[in-house]
């Protein structure tokens, strides 16, 4: 296994915590400006790593809040340049790895090799591309191990033990576990079945593993310890910015740890 500075990231945290977070923000939802103060109040808080998100009109895997976010940030204007321009500023300006997150079309658009080359130079250390399966992403696959980025590829509990070692080949940084089918933003049961699910994720990988889809509140996030390695948090960290103001959000991220 080729490691990553995400995968060596990743190790080394987990030397100082018990589980790692990573939360997930829309580019330019509500505002950039918006947008920025979210990243800075998450870090404050002891996020560990964080996916940003280029909207995109149809993003099949995201649930109602964050297709909201997305369309709400398409409507304001927002373009692919522009959340290049933020990545650039929230990496020179905060320590923790940051990864984008979009759907294929977006790379495919702007030719994927340009793509992970601009990736690469405003400091993003990886991504995570839902709609493309690895069998189609060789082009994909050998520009991001040019330039020493994480392709993050996804698990769900209806890939066969077979399929998740194949995956486990392609994949670097970590293995996002998809909690349940559906989409973001839905209830998830934490419960003896997920920990299964986890277990043989466990077994088709050597990455660590990160468990997203459904993840809440502190019960989730230590329900998760000993069976994941990452925490995601994307639609609830949204949610609250949306219901409760952004003076709630570090409470709740510090919140969701011992």
């Amino acid at each position: 296994m080729n490691k990553t500075k995400v995968t060596e990231y990743i190790e080394n945290q987990l030397k100082k915590k018990k589980i790692l977070l990573m939360t997930h923000i829309v580019c330019g939802y509500p505002d950039f400006e918006t947008s920025y103060r979210i990243v800075e109040e998450m870090v404050k808080a002891g996020v560990d790593m964080m996916e940003l998100q280029i909207p995109f009109s149809e993003p099949i895997a995201d649930g109602p809040v964050i297709l909201h976010a997305n369309q709400k940030s398409l409507e304001s204007g927002t373009t692919v340049k522009d959340c290049l321009d933020f990545a650039r500023k929230v990496t020179s300006d905060f320590e923790i790895p940051f990864l984008f997150m979009s759907y294929y079309n977006i790379l495919f658009k702007a030719g994927v090799d340009t793509f992970v080359k601009e990736m690469a130079s405003r400091g993003l250390q990886g991504a995570i591309v839902p709609d493309l399966p690895p069998e189609e992403g060789s082009k994909y696959l050998s520009c991001m191990d040019e330039k020493g980025l994480s392709p993050v590829f996804i698990f769900t509990p209806n890939t066969s033990f077979e399929r998740m070692k194949y995956i486990a080949n392609l994949a670097r940084g970590f293995v996002y576990c998809v909690a349940r089918k559906g989409v973001t933003g839905l209830d998830t049961s934490f419960s003896d079945k997920l920990e299964t699910y986890l277990q043989q994720c466990r077994e088709a990988v050597q990455l660590p593993i990160a468990l997203g889809f459904g993840v809440k509140d502190k019960s989730d996030v230590n329900f998760l310890i000993g069976k994941a390695d990452i925490a995601i948090v994307g639609t609830q960290s949204i949610r609250v910015v949306e219901q409760q103001g952004l003076k709630a959000l570090g409470p709740f991220i510090a919140g969701l740890r011992d």
